[in-house]
């Protein structure tokens, strides 16, 4: 056999083995297409769509769409041994109409007169040269997603309805107009059923979405009637831009009109499924495959909303982490739902990394199956960390430290030879450690004064420590200071193994040490954190916290 390339991965028989058994689940989506094509001809483009509504600012939850369906797109071609012309085309759902004011927008109440008009009539309240604010929003998520060199085509609801691109589907829904009528009238409330039609007509007189009853649609000239907001009688073609569909019906349309093959979309769009699938055959389309997956939720589990801008956004994660972090959190257990908010950086961060260290430790097998390959499209960078990102925090928090130099000074005495220059992924962390430390780790930091038995035990840890070589490495230090803990009453649990690896030594221990030394209910393991402080500097940190320094 000969070996193929998907980007600049040489696709051997070892990793098309290791692919077609593989279960994580971006090649469990991609066998879906294949399957899809069981006994017919490859079409010239296998097509995937990511889906955007720009009435508020991208968010996470949208990257996390294009990512996701990237990660099956770069499956399907290792599967296909890049055979098979695929494209990705991220649609924006600009020509709806703003239903309400976003409630994250300057000058809210100057969009007023603008309720219901389509998102790229509106003016844009960010200022700038964008001309409308679905302009704007769509230039926000094409900024992101060029940053994180994505390989998409952008398409414009507008740009596709105005031009003429829809033009044919559009005529095509007023020939099947009662069997579309047929399949959304069911699904809808008496009142609702009563005015509901597929086609939103754009008001002529007002530039208005008109949620308005048809009293005639004419499949053969192609046109639409309905009384205007004036209770004037109009007639308008479907085609030019002078309509659009209502948003189930477009789901449908839009998959027959350009041959879609994959999209996924969130478990509120579940319910919806069915009929998207039932328009677009009815429109002589065949419906895509689909992956539903869960919605992002806040700190308080509410669901995020782009009008709300609850959770996180884009910017707000790449200010405190690199966008690889962001993308592990997106492949990781989509189906499952999952809190959006600063505290899941830190660990996001060391967890990308340490799957990047045991990447080239691992057969074909377990490679294909870490979030790495997926995330590299299948060329992870060989990176290896000698400081995780909790441990960096907690050194900015010991510290004090408000620059890069204070830091890279522990860093170095801790690991000779290692600088910004060796190590530029690990100047980037200490980059984002110091942001997210001032932003939100300082604000929230709260000592508190040890009582009678801990101070017992922190002057004994010190003392201990005091007996260790200045150099001793993080092993050392926790032994030394899980003997300390065993001695300490308190602290003894023989039912428990301790997280930071002492059977018979309570969690409560450690956790004491970080109450009172850092400000914070928890840390990485004290060992590796006191090896990289220093063990004077841990000695001197328990020093001022006997005193009652760090409190005050």
């Amino acid at each position: 056999m000969t070996h193929t390339r998907s980007n600049s991965l040489i696709i051997t028989p070892e990793i098309l083995e290791a692919a077609r058994a593989s279960k994580a689940w971006p090649f469990e989506e991609a066998r879906k297409i294949i399957d899809r094509y069981k006994g017919r001809d490859w079409p010239e483009t296998v097509l995937f769509e990511t889906g955007y509504g720009p009435s508020g600012l991208p968010h996470i939850g949208t990257f996390g769409e294009v990512a996701r369906t990237t990660m099956v797109r770069h499956a399907f071609r290792i599967l296909t041994e890049d055979a098979v012309p695929t494209k990705l085309i991220c649609f924006s759902d600009d020509m709806d109409g703003m239903r309400k004011i976003p409630e994250n927008v300057p000058a809210r109440a100057a969009l007023e007169p603008y309720l219901h008009m389509p998102l790229t009539v509106v003016p844009n309240p960010f200022g700038g040269d964008y001309e409308s604010f679905g302009h704007h929003n769509n230039a926000m998520l094409r900024r992101f997603l060029d940053a994180f060199k994505f390989d998409y085509e952008f398409a414009s609801a507008s740009e596709y309805y105005k031009s003429g691109r829809f033009d044919a589907i559009l005529k095509r829904v007023a020939e099947r107009y009662d069997a579309i009528m047929a399949i959304m009238l069911p699904t809808l409330g008496p009142e609702r059923r009563a005015t509901y039609s597929p086609f939103l007509p754009i008001s002529p007189k007002t530039g208005r979405v008109l949620y308005v009853p048809m009293k005639k649609v004419d499949a053969e000239a192609g046109t639409i009637t309905f009384d205007d907001e004036d209770g004037e009688e109009t007639t308008l073609p479907v085609t030019g831009g002078k309509v659009k569909l209502q948003w189930k019906p477009d789901f449908g349309a839009r998959w027959a009109a350009l041959g879609i093959d994959f999209e996924m979309f969130g478990k509120d769009h579940g319910p919806n499924m069915g009929v998207y699938d039932r328009i677009c055959e009815a429109l002589d389309g065949r419906a895509p495959e689909h992956f539903v997956y869960e919605l992002f939720l806040d700190e308080k589990g509410e669901k995020i909303s782009k009008s709300k801008g609850n959770g996180l956004t884009i910017d707000e994660w790449l200010t405190y982490a690199p966008t690889e972090s962001l993308a592990l959190y997106m492949f990781q257990k989509p189906r499952t739902a999952k809190k959006l908010y600063f505290d899941v950086i830190p660990r996001a961060v060391d967890e990308y990394y340490q799957l990047l260290a045991a990447y080239p430790r691992q057969e074909w097998k377990e490679r294909l199956g870490n979030p790495v390959w997926h995330i590299h499209d299948g060329n992870p960078p060989a990176i290896v960390l000698p400081v995780s990102f909790a441990l960096l925090l907690n050194l900015v928090s010991a510290s004090n430290a408000h620059d890069k130099g204070v830091l890279w000074g522990f860093i170095s005495r801790h690991a000779p030879g290692v600088t910004p220059q060796t190590h530029p992924e690990l100047d980037r962390l200490v980059g984002f450690a110091l942001r997210y430390f001032d932003d939100f780790v300082k604000p929230t930091k709260v000592f508190r004064a040890p009582d009678e038995v801990e101070a017992a035990a922190l002057q004994a840890l010190s003392d201990r420590l005091g007996t260790l070589p200045a150099d001793a490495d993080g092993e050392a230090i926790q032994n030394a200071a899980l003997d300390v803990a065993r001695g300490v009453e308190r602290y003894q649990d023989h039912s428990k193994k301790s997280p930071e690896g002492g059977p018979g030594v309570s969690v409560a221990f450690f956790q004491m040490i970080y109450q009172v030394l850092i400000g914070q209910e928890r840390g990485p393991r004290f060992g590796s954190f006191a090896a990289l402080y220093g063990i004077a500097e841990t000695r001197a940190l328990v020093g001022k916290a006997l005193k009652g320094e760090l409190v005050a």
